[in-house]
């Protein structure tokens, strides 16, 4: 049971780091693998929860024009024109980068703005978050 509850805490820290939410997901990562957490279920849960949380801000960007200008919105004017013109620029492909800590919330906003598909959303958006997570995971244990 606490063990059920650990993980699901660890999606909600993940969920809420790719949001608006000015939360860290990898100290809690690193914490769980530390603690001799299963890494794999790990890597598994948190990159679960930060593409879904990915997938609010997709929603977000769906929705831009009636959320913009409001003050929780997660990504100011300037941020949102460089991360348009990255995405036209690479396309689709910039999603892979969407784990970046500057700029990775504004692309997912972005593929909601210019309607990517959801499917190809999420699809590269756990590619690159499961990635980082694995990176994290490696270095952590390679510390340990």
């Amino acid at each position: 049971m606490i063990v059920a509850g650990l993980y699901a805490g660890l999606f909600l820290v993940a969920f809420g780091a790719a949001t608006i939410l000015p939360l860290q997901s990898e100290a809690a990562v690193v914490g769980m693998v530390l603690a001799d957490h299963d890494a794999g279920l790990v890597v598994l849960v948190a990159g679960a929860g930060n593409t879904l949380g990915a997938a609010t801000n997709w929603l977000l960007g769906r929705g831009v024009e009636r959320f913009r200008h409001r003050r929780w919105f997660p990504v100011g004017p300037g941020a949102l024109r460089r991360a348009e013109g990255w995405y036209r620029r690479y396309g689709r492909w910039s999603l892979l980068l969407s784990w970046l800590p500057l700029g990775g919330d504004a692309l997912t906003i972005v593929a909601g703005v210019l309607r990517e598909p959801l499917a190809v959303f999420l699809l590269l958006v756990a590619i690159g978050k499961i990635g980082r997570y694995v990176v994290v995971v490696g270095l952590a244990l390679g510390l340990a």
